[in-house]
């Protein structure tokens, strides 16, 4: 296929370091997880992967009427 290019490999260096690192979880704990389950963990205990909502249109032209320095 011509253009395409092949997935990522997996982040086990990483992963492995948030999981029995950064959370310190038993090997056997960490190896029965899925990836959704460690990124859920992480999230949970220190907001990895969480994202804000963005500002709305309405919100930042409030922002901008309420300080218009």
């Amino acid at each position: 296929m011509t253009g395409s290019r092949a997935p990522e490999p997996f982040p086990w260096d990483a992963a492995m370091a948030a999981g029995l690192g950064t959370l310190r979880l038993a090997p056997s704990v960490f190896w029965a997880m899925t990836p959704c389950e460690l990124e859920a963990a992480l999230r949970g205990a220190y907001g990895f992967g969480a994202q804000p909502t963005p500002m709305s249109r309405c919100d930042l032209a409030a922002l901008m009427e309420a300080y218009p320095d």
